[in-house]
């Protein structure tokens, strides 16, 4: 019997359930400006990080492009690839809301809110 560990560097840099990608088309259908979506993190909370998602008409340098079902285009932005690498991204319903879920392997703790997370 072996055990299996993350490896960061072997990991998918994202992936996208159908739920989540049916999400973004819909968004993205409501913005008449906006072409894509594209996926970074900042700092920001008290732990460490928070996801940020934004409709955008193009990339940014150095952005990395995932087309996703429903004719989705997702642009990861460079400088949060290593923090955001092997995260999957949901769209779920809990409760009566229905909202967006990273489940990010990197996260080592978040915050009591769940805006923010850390990788340290």
């Amino acid at each position: 019997m072996s055990v299996e560990q993350f490896n960061p560097e072997q990991a998918a840099l994202v992936e996208v359930t159908p739920a989540a990608a049916k999400h973004f088309s819909q968004q993205l259908a409501a913005d008449a400006n906006a072409q894509a979506v594209r996926l970074s993190v900042k700092e920001s909370g008290c732990t460490g990080f928070m996801y940020v998602l934004d409709l955008v008409a193009e990339s940014s340098a150095g952005d990395r492009e995932i087309s996703l079902p429903e004719g989705v285009t997702l642009y990861i932005a460079e400088a949060s690839e290593s923090v955001i690498r092997g995260t999957k991204i949901d769209y779920v319903t809990e409760g009566v809301n229905r909202q967006l879920s990273f489940l990010n392997p990197n996260a080592k703790d978040y915050c009591g809110c769940g805006e923010s997370f850390n990788v340290g």
